[in-house]
């Protein structure tokens, strides 16, 4: 087990909170980054994730209460619509949160993390690798997560830094479980995904604790799907 604290951001909610409350629940020091500074577990901190200084200065107040162990940059913002009319603005708020906000985490946590190594755990989506209709920003911006995992892992191994890339499918969370829970949606899902339907919040939580909980150290620069198989059903 990893010993000092596990950054989560976007931890107020969804699969944010679930990933904190189970590595919490694992043993760990968690502490929480999201704009309200709500945790449902461990310390809270308020922190916009697409401000450069607000992320520097969260990771350094971190820092402060004692060494980290790991990040886990899950915060994130789906905007849907046809490319064709697609905003600039929306595109770029997309990126900015779900891809530059990735980054920056990342790089700010790296000089608390170098000194004793550690894990980072990008959440990306089975989308990185799929053709989408009215999702062009959130697939770009979830296979520059995917990319910016392999390039942190090989820059940062001398270092014994380790990051990883978690790329759920279809998750319920409290804010599409209305839609999933229609019955054509059902039946969509029935037929598409091979076993059977959306996953959970705990599935996604449950591998990401794996990751730490575990420590392998020979892996590193990997994207795990957790898609009950969508992704790759013919």
């Amino acid at each position: 087990m990893a010993e000092g604290q596990i950054i989560v951001t976007g931890a107020s909610k969804g699969i944010g909170a679930a990933i904190a409350t189970e590595l919490d629940g694992r043993g760990f020091d968690v502490v929480c980054l999201s704009r309200s500074g709500t945790a449902p577990k461990g310390h809270g901190i308020a922190c916009d994730m697409t401000d450069e200084a607000a992320v520097r200065d969260a990771m350094a107040e971190v820092a402060k209460r004692g060494p980290v162990a790991g990040l886990v940059n899950n915060a994130g913002v789906h905007i849907a619509g046809p490319i064709a009319t697609l905003d600039t603005r929306d595109f770029d708020r997309t990126m900015a949160l779900n891809a530059t906000a990735v980054m920056v985490a990342a790089r700010e946590v790296y000089p608390h993390l170098k000194a004793a190594g550690g894990i980072i755990v990008n959440i990306g989506s089975f989308f990185d690798r799929m053709g989408v209709p009215d999702n062009l920003s959130y697939c770009a911006s979830k296979a520059a997560v995917a990319a910016m995992t392999r390039c942190m892992a090989v820059e940062w191994a001398r270092d014994g830094i380790r990051v990883m890339n978690v790329a759920p499918g279809y998750i319920e969370t409290d804010l599409n479980r209305d839609y999933l829970a229609r019955e054509k949606v059902k039946a969509w899902m029935a037929q598409r995904i091979p076993t059977g339907g959306a996953g959970s919040v705990d599935d996604v939580a449950r591998l990401v604790t794996a990751i730490f909980a575990e420590n392998i150290g020979y892996l590193t620069g990997e994207t795990i799907y957790v898609d009950g198989a969508q992704g790759i059903n013919h």
